[in-house]
């Protein structure tokens, strides 16, 4: 190979890894402008409060999709919930994924919303699980910290984003449940959305993360990339 072709070999190599490497700025959500009444009850909790792996923590990322500035994706694929933002980005959080959130797929809006709820199981849950036919709400409830109720034609499509008692299962599929968010994150989701909102849940393996969490796994948290369309900053 010429001296020449070595050289532009070299600087290809050079760009394309400059592209890839891009340094990721995750984004912890700010506890500490919570209300007193959350930092209270979340000082309570009996749980293991486990970090996230890097994959599934909380981060400002590039988004691809259309959705408008305000609207909330779903992809349970993935395991992961986007909120759009303006100018191509979207808060991306991490997710656990229920068997109930593989009940239902489309567009919804946000008609309820509620700060620390109970838990009305169903019967399969108290079959399955044993657990009584009301929990109160609380920092062990399985509900969490905040939840929010999806409507599609003016009826309760029985789809739910909510907290979570085991943030050990963010960025798992598990048995029970439907979107669960750690405590800390689904209440700055809800902080930040409105009765309204417009909720895209997409359909199971139809995933559309162009950042998939292999790819975030392999960067550790450290480097973002642009594959795809998807930098995390």
């Amino acid at each position: 190979m010429s001296s020449l072709k070595v050289k532009l070999a070299v600087l290809a190599a050079g760009l394309l890894l400059s592209g890839c490497m891009e340094t990721a700025n995750y984004e912890a959500t700010n506890t500490g402008a919570f209300k007193q009444h959350d930092k209270d009850l979340l000082a309570k909790v009996r749980y293991e409060n486990v970090p996230v792996p890097d994959a599934f923590r909380r981060a400002i990322v590039d988004y691809h999709r259309k959705e408008a500035p305000g609207s909330i994706v779903v992809d349970s694929d993935n395991h992961y919930l986007y909120l759009v933002q303006n100018d191509g980005k979207a808060i991306r959080y991490g997710i656990t994924v229920g068997e109930e959130a593989m009940a239902w797929s489309g567009i919804a809006k946000v008609g309820s919303m509620t700060e620390w709820p109970p838990w009305h199981p169903t019967k399969g849950e108290i079959e399955r699980l044993g657990v009584p036919t009301f929990v109160p709400p609380g920092p062990d409830n399985p509900m969490g910290s905040r939840a929010l109720y999806l409507y599609s034609g003016g009826k309760d499509t029985l789809f739910r984003i909510h907290g979570t008692n085991q943030p050990e299962y963010i960025g798992q599929s598990i048995s029970s449940g439907c979107i669960r968010m750690t405590n800390e994150d689904v209440i700055d989701l809800y902080n930040r959305v409105k009765m309204g909102t417009i909720v895209v849940v997409l359909e199971p393996h139809h995933g559309d993360s162009p950042f998939t969490p292999k790819m975030a796994s392999q960067n550790d948290g450290t480097f973002g990339t642009s594959i795809g369309g998807a930098r995390v900053q």
